[in-house]
């Protein structure tokens, strides 16, 4: 890649494939990695991709194909491009996996000081000029925000787009929600793990014993045979991991060591990222970092379409970063807004120094009557509407804006303030934020969820726009009692045109078949197994209404008038 002014390192070496290179660790084991080196006798930089998947794939020679099951772990990228141009790329297995000593800790606190010290030991080689970056999406890109936060002294810069950052809520429990579907499709991927009880060595036989035991006493996970199936023997190595998560349902210190900790702060240069259709995935992680990283940074929101495997697409795009980062080139990064994220709709990207964009208005939108959605306040006779929760038929209520009169950007983070109340003394909410266009076809856009015994706010860390949850306790949903409830709607950015339309639905499971991979990886959740009537409350006492980030269009607020211009 070129330009007028700049140019990244060209393509002027053949590459040299060296596997089983062993790394060792402080505490005795190594990690076994594969290296793709230029062939060069002069030290140049190291790139290091750590992992927990089979290491043959990720430098498989395929023909890229759209993200699948079958290849969602080829997260590496393609060594060959990087070598080529005076880089070392080092794909290294995590402790307890492939051919890795140590057990597998599910990305805890030694994993994390291994990759650190790993980096030390690579600086240190004599085909290393010293300096060290990382790349990598997903797993690769969660370790890389982990071990930039300890700030070890060798590495330069990461590359780590598409990461979750908080495990509880990002990965395991989206709003107190056990997400099971997921971790089911997940661990058969890893390059056969070490497994073993840690929580239960950690705390001891009687004390996990009674955690498994309340966990086997709900029925909502007993009604799942994956989860149950794990409860009735946890100490086997199958089921450990699985079995540690049931039995912490509420966020703990396990969940804290294994999430990125901003009070240490990170200050390694960061490019940062995700795509709008992870939204029960990596997305909130890529804006929780862009708004607590101490150091440089960059942030890329692509299309609601998942990279093609293997990695190829960011491949310029981080020749460029390391460029600048590890070698000093001049790349043009510094005449660039660091805030990129692709507006579905116009298929244009926005750009801007911060998130949220300055410009951005959160306007209440109202639910009202009839399935109504808009901007006007509530009328006198607004009141509720109704709709049964049960096992075998999870009902739901939808409300939509009328179709828009002019062209309406939203872009930013999207919370719902509800009133509701149920017949049971627990509800959990499945909130999509789904769009239609002007021939009527709909398809979801983003999705929010809370359950209603953790509906307790954090309010030194909540905004208006984004509630954040302790998720510590859980407090009984009165029966009968109309319940405020926030519920945070994963961010997204879209352009309406004339005619389109937004529409809220709401239910208390994820039943529904996914639309696409993406939003496979977003369900999955438990569900209930005790029926219940909900009520949704829209009226003047209980003005339920969803927050909406406008950030282009409707200066004058004209999305009432019924979808017509006059004269046009």
């Amino acid at each position: 890649m070129l330009t007028q002014n700049w140019r990244t390192s060209p393509r002027e070496h053949d590459v040299i494939l060296e596997t089983n290179l062993t790394i060792p660790m402080s505490d005795g084991i190594t990690l076994d990695a594969d290296v793709m080196r230029p062939d060069t006798s002069d030290p140049v930089p190291v790139l290091l991709s750590a992992h927990a998947y089979p290491k043959e794939d990720q430098y498989n020679d395929l023909i890229p194909t759209g993200f699948s099951h079958a290849r969602g772990h080829m997260e590496a990228g393609d060594g060959q491009f990087f070598a080529r141009r005076g880089y070392i790329h080092v794909v290294a297995n995590v402790r307890g996996t492939g051919l890795s000593g140590g057990t597998y800790d599910n990305l805890g606190e030694r994993t994390i000081l291994d990759i650190c010290e790993a980096i030390e030991w690579l600086a240190e080689q004599d085909w290393c000029d010293g300096n060290v970056g990382m790349f990598g999406m997903s797993f690769f890109a969660i370790v890389q925000n982990m071990v930039a936060a300890k700030n070890p002294p060798s590495l330069k810069a990461i590359f780590a787009p598409f990461a979750y950052t908080d495990m509880y809520r990002d990965r395991y429990y989206h709003g107190g929600i056990l997400s099971h579907g997921f971790m089911k499709m997940w661990l058969p991927t890893l390059a056969d793990p070490k497994l073993a009880p840690l929580l239960q060595q950690e705390i001891g036989d009687a004390a996990f014993q009674e955690l498994v035991d309340k966990a086997k006493a709900d029925p909502d996970i007993a009604a799942v045979p994956f989860l149950s199936e794990a409860l009735d023997a946890p100490l086997e190595e199958r089921f450990a991991l699985i079995a540690e998560i049931l039995a912490q349902p509420l966020d703990n210190d396990y969940y804290r060591d294994r999430s990125l900790d901003y009070n240490e702060k990170p200050a390694v240069p960061a490019y940062l990222g995700a795509c709008w259709g992870v939204f029960g995935l990596h997305l909130p992680g890529a804006f929780r970092s862009w708004e607590n990283w101490a150091g440089p940074k960059c942030l890329t929101i692509g299309p609601p379409l998942y990279l093609d495997r293997p990695i190829y697409q960011y491949q310029y795009e981080s020749l460029r970063w390391f460029d600048h980062w590890l070698k000093g080139q001049e790349t043009g990064l510094d005449d660039e807004n660091p805030v990129r994220v692709f507006m579905v709709g116009s298929g244009e990207w926005k750009e801007g120094d911060s998130w949220p964009f300055p410009e951005t208005r959160w306007t209440p939108f109202y639910l009202h009557n009839d399935g109504w959605l808009n901007e006007h306040e509530l009328f006198e006779h607004d009141d509720a509407t109704s709709f049964e929760d049960a096992p075998d038929r999870h009902n739901e209520v939808e409300f939509w804006t009328g179709g828009m009169v002019e062209k309406t950007e939203i872009c930013g983070p999207i919370a719902l303030n509800l009133f509701a109340e149920t017949t049971a003394s627990e509800v959990l909410w499945f909130i999509s934020l789904v769009h239609r266009d002007a021939d009527g076809k709909e398809r979801l856009l983003t999705r929010g969820w809370l359950r209603g015994s953790q509906r307790e706010l954090d309010t030194d860390k909540s905004l208006p726009w984004q509630p954040y949850h302790k998720h510590t306790s859980r407090t009984p949903v009165p029966p009968g009692e109309v319940v405020e409830y926030a519920i945070e709607i994963r961010p997204y950015g879209i352009e309406l045109q004339p005619g389109e339309s937004l529409g809220l639905r709401i239910k208390c499971a994820d039943d529904e078949m996914p639309e696409n991979l993406l939003h496979a990886i977003s369900t999955g959740h438990l569900s209930r197994q005790e029926a219940s009537s909900i009520t949704i409350h829209h009226s003047r006492d209980f003005p339920s209404n969803l927050l909406l980030p406008i950030t282009k269009g409707n200066r004058i607020g004209t999305y009432y008038s019924g979808g017509v211009l006059a004269g046009l």
